[in-house]
């Protein structure tokens, strides 16, 4: 016989039964969003050399700013988000990448 494998600890769900749970992260940031957030995230990209070529620093989450996104992913081992989108392991890492702010 085989051992059972050990569940999975289960995440909680967002608090809001109307938000449902990203499996990115409750910050995540993707292609069609808009606003402040979209702004940092652009100004953060600014940062890191040849990722978002002389791109607007703001916007909405358009195409561009998603191939941004990806390029960086690709560029620095990302896998815990969709590609292109700016989950929590895409957000870590930029922000330790860029400072505070």
């Amino acid at each position: 016989a085989h051992p059972a494998p050990s569940p999975v600890p289960s995440t909680p769900a967002a608090p809001s039964d109307t938000a449902k749970a990203d499996p990115d992260g409750p910050g995540t940031l993707r292609q069609g969003d808009s606003g402040p957030e979209v702004t940092e995230l652009r100004r953060r990209l600014l940062r890191i050399p040849d990722v978002f070529h002389d791109g607007p620093a703001t916007g909405p989450y358009d195409a561009r700013l998603a191939a941004a996104v990806a390029r960086f992913q690709l560029w620095y081992g990302i896998r815990g988000d969709e590609t292109g989108v700016y989950g929590d392991d895409t957000r870590r890492d930029l922000e330790s990448r860029t400072g505070p702010g």
